[in-house]
């Protein structure tokens, strides 16, 4: 049927109120704050909407050619989440099942540097499934990615309750990543641990490193939740279990040489700073904070020298705070400020990833005024052009932090132990905020003002939620 001009644009419009009607955030008393909000969450639903599961999310979108449109772990890290909040669990499991049915290139990737027996590295740049990125060490050495894929699986699994695609099918990405890790250490004599190295971190201003201590963390953890999935389908599913067993080729002693591995791995700490560090030399450097840097050299990556900035100490985006942020439950607030504290002053954020964790990690340890900071250039980093890179495309990907920056960060929103909980606080400027998330099978409608939170179930069966720290029974 012919719509005409009219009819396409009254369906359109309906569209649009619907998807915004998901997925805005409303803030009141800071029209700055708004405006850069609502440009991030347009960008992104304008750029993928879930419905081709051959499709991914590239770092440029449709605004610019660089990066070719290809995937990244900016998809699993950063924009995940947001449409897990905002969109039906539909269009996530899509992002996921890309990863699934490229697993076989993944073991393919994996065996090109030795690795067999079902180990896979999933591409740091792919279309397809097979590795497109042509420097070493971005190719081979930023392995860290393998861990976000991880991490996603287990973020999906949390907010939809959807076993039966773990326990059939992200099992064996589990597996096969598991394997890769167990390959992929080394055992030290020297320091009876076992180790990781020749390693990029998330921190690309230092490359080809030893243990780099988010990336050796992310490995101990994947094998842990590997195992924890495996001894939760033995127990529920066990033809499930055996199905996958034969299918994969696990052995017992595979299990075993995993449970080594997380008891003794090294996590690279000093106790004079009561930091864990960011990988072997890191203090050799001449630790001055970034803050000497003059204005008229920065960003760094458009006025040193590559040699430069390797022999500095100044980091890209966050990454042990990367850690910090994935594994936040690992760690005290005692730890979490002190990381926090000592890595923020070498930070550059010539990432666009990294603002938005430093904003997220800043709400933690209850620096709303750093949260709001990082807030505002994660938000408004293309609207007001903090790297000077506008040129090259927007920053999508990326833009998924903004809205992480509000749940995750000002909302507290976690899934714990089963559990749904919100951790609530305000940005002074502000006078509240409200949103809708999708979790646990119910849309939620939170609204957040300098007195009280009020949450609300708009569809699905009744649930307790936990916020700050009370337990509340939420109904229709």
């Amino acid at each position: 049927m012919d719509l005409g001009f009219e009819g396409l644009l009254k369906e359109n419009s309906k569209a649009w109120e619907n998807i915004w009607n998901d997925s805005d955030i409303i803030i009141d008393g800071d029209v700055f704050s708004q405006q850069a909000v609502r440009f991030n969450i347009f960008q992104l639903n304008q750029t993928f909407n879930g419905n081709d599961p051959k499709l991914n999310i590239g770092p440029k979108g449709f605004t610019g050619e660089k990066y070719g449109g290809v995937t990244y772990w900016d998809t699993e890290a950063y924009c995940i989440p947001f449409y897990l909040g905002t969109k039906n669990s539909i269009v996530s499991k899509n992002l996921l099942l890309q990863r699934y049915n490229q697993l076989p290139n993944a073991i393919m990737n994996a065996e090109k540097i030795g690795l067999n027996h079902g180990a896979a590295l999933y591409p740091m740049v792919t279309a397809n499934g097979e590795e497109c990125h042509n420097e070493w060490e971005i190719t081979f050495e930023e392995i860290h990615r393998n861990a976000a894929i991880v991490q996603a699986i287990k973020k999906y699994v949390n907010f939809t309750d959807d076993f039966d695609f773990i326990n059939k099918k992200a099992v064996k990405i589990l597996i096969a990543i598991s394997r890769f890790w167990s390959q992929r250490v080394s055992f030290s004599k020297e320091l009876n641990k076992y180790v990781i190295l020749g390693v990029t971190g998330p921190n690309e201003y230092e490359n080809n490193v030893d243990n780099n201590w988010y990336t050796n963390y992310s490995a101990r953890w994947c094998l842990q939740y590997t195992i924890e999935v495996l001894n939760k389908i033995s127990k529920s599913e066990i033809n499930t279990y055996n199905k996958i067993t034969l299918e994969t080729s696990l052995e017992k002693n595979e299990i075993k040489k995993w449970n080594e591995i997380i008891e003794g791995i090294y996590l690279p700490f000093s106790k004079e700073l009561g930091v864990f560090i960011q990988n072997d030399g890191f203090l050799n450097k001449d630790l001055v904070p970034a803050i000497s840097i003059p204005e008229s050299e920065r960003p760094i990556n458009q006025n040193w020298s590559w040699d430069k900035i390797l022999r500095s100490p100044y980091i890209k985006q966050a990454d042990v705070l990367q850690g910090f942020y994935f594994f936040d439950d690992d760690f005290n607030d005692d730890e979490h400020i002190n990381n926090f504290n000592y890595y923020e002053q070498f930070t550059v954020h010539e990432s666009s990833l990294s603002a938005c964790i430093h904003s997220i990690l800043a709400s933690k340890i209850n620096d709303l005024d750093k949260a709001y900071e990082y807030f505002i250039r994660a938000s408004r980093l293309d609207l007001d052009d903090y790297n000077k890179e506008i040129k090259q495309g927007l920053h999508i990907t990326s833009m998924g932090g903004t809205w992480m920056s509000v749940v995750e960060g000002f909302a507290g929103l976690r899934v714990k132990n089963n559990e749904i909980h919100f951790n609530t606080k305000i940005p002074k400027k502000w006078d509240s905020y409200s949103f809708k998330v999708n979790v646990k099978n119910r849309k939620l409608s939170i609204k957040i003002d300098k007195n009280t939170t009020t949450i609300s179930l708009l569809d699905g069966e009744s649930i307790s939620v936990i916020i700050n720290g009370l337990k509340t029974h939420l109904k229709k």
